[in-house]
């Protein structure tokens, strides 16, 4: 079965795509990357990526996490989840992607940025609301009451 239109990458498929993130907090701090590319470059966002053919939504958290900032978590039951669509300016859809995002317990490592992301770091709950959020990851902080929703 064709997954796309004729063009490669992850733009203007015929299917969704599954993606999966890590929430991971530890000591008061939570775990963000900046995105290195589209969609949501320039953005600050909870770690994820794609689930790969035979993998579990969960094991894909704690794969790209570890894969995107060198940290190691458990991730636990599902929190969060969400349809990101990104139409062009002729209407046609960019982007979809599921997204299911996991709180997770950090097991260790120290956030470094690597594969699609240009910078990993843990932030406190001021540092993350002053920052480039994703408008779904702003959510989720406010949902989780890690930041104040701006007014």
């Amino acid at each position: 079965m064709s997954e796309g239109t004729g063009q490669s990458g992850r733009e203007y498929r015929e299917l969704p795509r599954v993606g999966a993130g890590a929430i991971v907090i530890h000591e008061g701090r939570i775990l963000l990357v900046k995105r290195a590319s589209s969609p949501g470059k320039g953005f600050w966002a909870i770690p994820g990526g794609l689930v790969e053919l035979g993998e579990t939504v969960r094991e894909a958290a704690e794969r790209e996490l570890l894969e995107e900032t060198g940290v190691k978590a458990r991730a636990g039951e599902a929190f969060y989840l969400f349809d990101f669509i990104d139409r062009d300016a002729d209407g046609m859809i960019k982007y979809h992607y599921v997204i299911v995002d996991f709180p997770a317990d950090y097991l260790g490592g120290e956030p470094r940025a690597a594969d699609d992301v240009s910078d990993a770091r843990w932030m406190s709950p001021a540092e993350a609301a002053a920052l480039n959020l994703s408008p779904t990851t702003r959510k989720l902080l406010v949902q989780l009451k890690f930041i104040e929703d701006r007014v």
